[in-house]
């Protein structure tokens, strides 16, 4: 378990310091936008807590998986910040806590708290019932993989739940 630990760990950052290395003329051109992952206003009613935003890092069709893209993207919670609960369609997730505590529930498994340093996967078709950030004061940063199918989203909200 510690050597899985150790080498998922080891995997982030080495995804994270291959891209933060990377100069203008290797980054690739089609590297989309940061995007918002707020949940449709309609999705919850009153008041709503932040929602998290998502960076994308580097995206590329991987050569030798016909139809799969690799992403990694950093996903930000401000202090607060509850994720509306959501899918990752068939996509493979890896997610490493760079900073903060993040709180998070898969399908009907019990929460679990996972703090800097510490990781976790989401096998195809999970469903992400909660990702919370559990200060009220301080920010939690995500790394996160997606290995996906190419064109499909990396998140789709689930409003009934």
């Amino acid at each position: 378990m510690i050597a899985k630990r150790i080498t998922a760990s080891a995997l982030a950052l080495s995804v994270l310091a291959g891209v933060t290395a990377c100069t203008a003329a290797d980054e690739p051109t089609d590297q989309p936008a940061a995007t918002s992952m707020a949940p449709n206003p309609k999705d919850t009613a009153g008041a709503k807590p932040p929602a998290e935003s998502l960076t994308p890092l580097i995206q590329q069709a991987l050569p030798d998986v016909q139809g799969k893209t690799f992403t990694s993207a950093i996903v930000d919670f401000p202090p607060g910040a509850v994720a509306a609960p959501h899918r990752h369609g068939q996509a493979f997730v890896y997610a490493y806590v760079l900073e903060g505590t993040v709180r998070s529930q898969l399908d009907d498994k019990p929460i679990s708290t996972f703090h800097q340093g510490q990781n976790w996967v989401e096998q195809p078709g999970t469903h992400h019932v909660l990702t919370q950030n559990t200060s009220q004061t301080a920010r939690a940063r995500l790394l996160v993989v997606f290995v996906s199918d190419t064109g499909d989203p990396l998140k789709v909200n689930d409003p009934h739940s």
